[in-house]
């Protein structure tokens, strides 16, 4: 969950060729990221993930053999290389696309009337491991998966789950913020807060951190319950 030491590896799908250039380019000025492929149709993108299963794919929801083609690529790429984090590009913050992407496997969704130094931000936050969604899109999320797979919140006492620091951190991933501005919101180190994540992850039956949005948000509807 904490940051990687490593460059990402990405690889880019767009509509045409010529969006795949010019993305590509814009984040190769960027010594911190490492394009390795790019790709403007289906086939062809997801041979380019298999050979090179980079880091992190960004993936328009529609690609030059057809509408919303990149979602399929989005689920294959999620079942088959679990290392490799999906980012999708929109044009505009649509409820229905926006949790088609978080369901078949997206890490992040970016829109592209954004700033390329968004996109840069965008993509250091999924290499950390962390999910990109601002209020908007995260609301869509909630409203979707709020009554899907209900979160084990209490034992057979009706007594918490978690413990206080654990409600502590899972409201703080909840808010957005990363293990590192966790650690130093609670005092604690990136390792403990790695540690209390995982203990929350393995005790509410969440496996990741959309997940661990959802139980915070199934958490305070109990409570208000």
């Amino acid at each position: 969950m904490g940051r990687s030491t490593q460059v990402p590896r990405i690889v880019l799908g767009e509509a045409t060729p010529m969006q795949c250039e010019l993305l590509a380019n814009a984040l190769k000025k960027d010594r911190e990221f490492h394009v390795i492929g790019t790709a403007a149709d289906s086939k062809h993108l997801l041979r380019c993930i298999n050979e090179f299963e980079p880091s992190i794919a960004v993936l328009s929801v529609d690609l030059q053999d057809g509408p919303r083609t990149g979602l399929s690529v989005l689920a294959e790429t999620h079942a088959k290389f679990r290392r490799t984090q999906c980012v999708v590009l929109l044009d505009r913050s649509d409820r229905n696309l926006v949790v088609a992407a978080f369901r078949n496997g997206a890490r992040g969704v970016f829109f592209r009337a954004q700033p390329i130094e968004q996109l840069r931000k965008c993509l250091r936050i999924v290499h950390q491991g962390q999910v990109w969604a601002d209020t908007r899109e995260m609301n869509y999320i909630l409203e979707a998966f709020a009554h899907v797979s209900p979160m084990h919140l209490f034992d057979r006492d009706r007594k918490s789950i978690l413990t206080h620091r654990e409600k502590e951190v899972a409201h703080l991933v909840a808010e957005g913020l990363t293990n590192r501005e966790i650690a130093g919101k609670l005092h604690l180190s990136e390792h403990t807060v790695k540690n209390y994540i995982f203990s929350i992850f393995e005790k509410t039956g969440v496996s990741n951190r959309v997940g661990l949005v959802l139980y915070a948000f199934s958490q305070q509807e109990a409570v208000q319950k």
